[in-house]
């Protein structure tokens, strides 16, 4: 009997470890499997122990049952590895590739020199990462030269939320970035603040699905059909019969507040969600970003995905029959171009309204074109 006590006690202290670790790695999937395994191990102690797999049926039970659970417990791995093998487009730039001033920086530049030289007070400036290599370029074009860390320095690249937020809490002095959301609205707002949004330039915001889905192109209403949930199979809409992951990015990024502006009045369906495991605070659910599964769609932006991402493994829509080109977007035929911004809340640098003087100039215009968006100004 205590033979027993002591390998229970031992195999559910190994057990509780491993599951424990489990979570703080994130990987919650794998606390089924590795359950399973303890209590197997632990059975099949107590079948050597009392000799029962001297008996046939006893063993026929154990080496049918055990497999059958091995293999139940396992679904649930195999396929969270399957998921994590999907292609993204997300986390998959490296941004130092577009930092100002570094060597062999994708970043564009100017064939003359710049008409505006900041030598000093430089505006701190933070943006959405579709965005940095515009503000990079804009940077390596008119600041003093120098290392231009995109974490740490005063030209750094977060996401459109935390941009928002570092705007509002006075720690830098203008950010690169979509059009607000209402809640960023009525944030700056409470605050006391007072948003001015400069556009700059213009860019399409593009969906786009697995390259392997045969379908090349929705309507507006389509797509707005997909978002609100009425449409769920892409038979609807001349695809094979499989049902829609419509996956969408977490509130207040750019490119939800993109998909919110587009679907106007029509409400957009709950975002599907996945418990993922968070250190120690417990597991939370996370607005699902976009994997690659042959029946997915998702949205970004056009630059983002076809310059900095460069995911052959997906395929841009047209949207009412247009592509989302440059071209369509500079002659309005694409229906969903968004403008993009320079946002400032209050900021007393002075040379603040001298770089967006100077980014609305012919010269400024023409960089924003060479970076890849489409100007604001003819």
């Amino acid at each position: 009997m205590f033979k027993i006590s002591f390998i229970l006690i031992c195999t559910a202290f190994v057990t509780g470890i491993a599951v424990l670790y489990a979570l703080l790695i994130g990987k919650i999937h794998y606390i089924g499997l590795i359950i399973t395994i303890g209590v197997l191990l632990f059975l099949l102690y107590i079948f050597k122990l009392f000799q029962l797999f001297k008996n046939k049926k006893a063993r026929v039970i154990f080496f049918s049952i055990a497999p059958l659970t091995l293999g139940l417990a396992s679904i649930q791995p195999i396929y969270q590895g399957y998921k994590s093998q999907l292609a993204t487009v997300d986390s998959e730039v490296n941004i130092y590739e577009y930092m100002p001033f570094s060597n062999n920086s994708k970043v564009a530049t100017l064939s003359e020199g710049s008409s505006l030289a900041i030598k000093d007070d430089l505006p701190k400036i933070d943006g959405a990462t579709a965005l940095y290599p515009l503000y990079s370029a804009i940077v390596q074009a008119t600041y003093p030269q120098k290392e231009y860390d995109p974490y740490d320095s005063e030209v750094i690249v977060t996401t459109t939320p935390t941009a928002y937020t570092n705007l509002f809490q006075g720690k830098v002095d203008m950010i690169f970035a979509a059009a607000p959301s209402i809640s960023q609205l009525n944030r700056a707002k409470g605050l006391g603040l007072d948003l001015k949004l400069t556009p700059i330039g213009r860019e399409a915001f593009v969906f786009f699905v697995n390259r392997k889905n045969k379908i090349d192109g929705l309507s507006s209403e389509q797509v707005k059909g997909i978002y609100s949930g009425e449409i769920t199979n892409w038979e609807e809409v001349g695809g094979e019969k499989d049902t829609i992951r419509a996956f969408q990015r977490p509130e207040d990024s750019g490119s939800q507040s993109a998909l919110q502006s587009f679907m106007g009045e029509k409400k957009i369906m709950e975002a599907p969600t996945e418990d993922i495991a968070s250190g120690m605070g417990g597991i939370i659910n996370e607005v699902a970003q976009y994997k690659n599964f042959k029946n997915a769609i998702g949205y970004t932006f056009r630059f983002y995905s076809t310059e900095m991402v460069q995911n052959n493994k997906i395929k841009l829509l047209e949207i009412d029959g247009v592509a989302p080109t440059k071209e369509n977007i500079r002659n309005n035929r694409y229906p969903i171009s968004a403008e993009i911004y320079i946002i400032t809340a209050g900021t007393e640098n002075s040379n603040v309204k001298k770089l967006i003087d100077w980014v609305l100039s012919p010269q400024g215009q023409q960089l924003v074109e060479k970076a890849g968006y489409v100007p604001v100004e003819k």
